[in-house]
């Protein structure tokens, strides 16, 4: 019997019974789309979150926070810098300090309270470091500021210069001219019992670019090492911090560094890099780290996810069942007289497989469909939905349910497989059907 001949026998029975192979099919569809979209939840939450977490920090950056030195981590000198410098692949090492007060700067008639950072410059423009504005430092009183220092800049005034709603400085009171060019006055405090301070006059040079995220603020001063040291050897403390008793510390403190990041070449060696650097004892935090277990994480949910929507194929596949089933009691004639005439069982078995397989790819080409149109909706609607109920933004760029190509593969793969499941025990018993029996109808 022809593959030809074999398809055309499956047609006659399909349309025979239209409306019982329709409600299978529909099962089916059902079932597959179901499966499709539970699982696009897992994956579209996992490129939301992958998504967010790579704009927000550089690929290529590591962080190191310290080196194990027996129970304890201690913190980064300038023997670790030139130390991580060597390690191959690395393109940059930055390292900053934090002034551990908050100074006041003033401009005309303006005044702000903000932190100021100490950094390296050249070695912060090896890692990729850009003006909005003007040009990077070149004197030990040249400063660049954070995009948004200027916005924190208000006029000096008895005045309530905060707008109540989002607690930004009032467009009236805010400074508004150009600060490229100008000069600052930092103004520091000697100890927290006398009202003694120190007054540094900075000259603004350059602004960082924005931050990459709305969210996102930068109202540091970046000022040099020199001026750092000025304010440590006016507090007579480490990073000029007030509050504690300049006797009390240690006179052969050795310099060490608040922040340092490690910026590799490209991402590919990034995991290299954390390794050497884990295996002399730094400890470390890539974003390449926490990608492995946000997908580690999303891969177990999203099998779980899966197994769950592979219940409703199970489910369906009942139908599938009870469909070939009655196929084979209705086609009893058909069958017999086939082996009548010499059929292979073989051919009859394939030929019931084969109508179970066309109802399971029936089925999960609409499921997949469905599951598009409906991964779409939830995209758009839910968030809608979210917003109206909590009277909050949703995240931009937050998808719900994303389907990619392997996902529809897996759905209509497993499918298949339960289709073809639900078919073999009424094929196999096609082929058992006795010849003089099926011609009575008497099985």
């Amino acid at each position: 019997m022809k593959l030809k001949d074999q398809y055309r026998f499956i047609r006659q029975n399909i349309k025979k019974n239209r409306a019982r192979t329709f409600m299978t099919i529909l099962a089916t569809a059902m079932g597959c789309a179901f499966l499709i979209v539970l699982a696009s939840v897992g994956y579209g939450l996992q490129q939301s979150i992958v998504k967010e977490t790579m704009e927000q920090q550089i690929v290529t950056q590591i962080d190191v926070y310290g080196k194990e030195k027996g129970n304890n981590y201690e913190a980064l000198t300038m023997e670790d810098i030139e130390q991580l410098e060597k390690v191959e692949n690395v393109k940059a090492v930055t390292r900053k300090n934090q002034l551990r007060q908050m100074p006041t700067y003033t401009i005309d008639n303006y005044i702000a309270g903000t932190m100021a950072v100490s950094t390296y410059f050249p070695s912060e423009v090896k890692a990729g470091l850009e003006l909005s504005e003007g040009r990077l430092p070149e004197n030990p009183n040249e400063v660049v500021v954070g995009y948004q220092f200027a916005n924190e800049l208000k006029l000096d005034t008895e005045e309530n210069v905060y707008d109540e709603e989002t607690g930004e400085v009032k467009e009236e009171f805010r400074y508004s001219g150009n600060l490229v060019g100008k000069t600052i006055t930092m103004t520091v405090q000697k100890d927290m019992e006398s009202d003694e301070i120190r007054e540094i006059p900075l000259t603004v040079v350059g602004i960082l670019e924005e931050p990459t995220k709305e969210w996102m603020s930068d109202l540091n001063v970046y000022i040099s090492q020199d001026v750092f040291e000025q304010v440590e050897a006016y507090t007579g403390t480490p990073g000029g911090e007030i509050g504690i008793d300049p006797d009390t510390l240690e006179s052969n403190q050795v310099e060490s560094f608040d922040e340092v990041q490690v910026y590799a070449e490209n991402l590919e060696a990034v995991q290299g890099i954390v390794d050497e650097l884990g295996d002399n004892n730094y400890a470390t935090y890539s974003v390449v780290s926490e990608m492995k277990e946000i997908n580690t994480l999303f891969t177990i949910a999203k099998a779980g996810l899966i197994l769950v929507g592979t219940i409703a194929l199970i489910i369906a596949s009942i139908g599938i069942y009870n469909t070939m089933t009655m196929a084979v009691t209705e086609r009893a004639p058909d069958i017999g007289i086939m082996k009548a005439i010499g059929a292979n069982p073989k051919t009859i078995k394939k030929i019931f497989l084969l109508e179970s397989s066309y109802i399971g790819i029936i089925g999960a080409i609409i499921g997949t469909i469905v599951a598009y149109l409906t991964s779409m909706l939830v995209n758009i609607g839910l968030p809608l939905i979210l917003e109206m109920a909590f009277n909050d933004e949703m995240p931009e760029g937050l998808k719900f349910s994303a389907i990619p190509w392997s996902l529809v593969v897996i759905a209509v793969g497993i499918c298949l497989v339960v289709t073809i499941l639900s078919g073999m025990r009424p094929a196999k018993r096609a082929t058992q059907i006795d010849v003089l029996k099926a011609m009575r109808r008497e099985i």
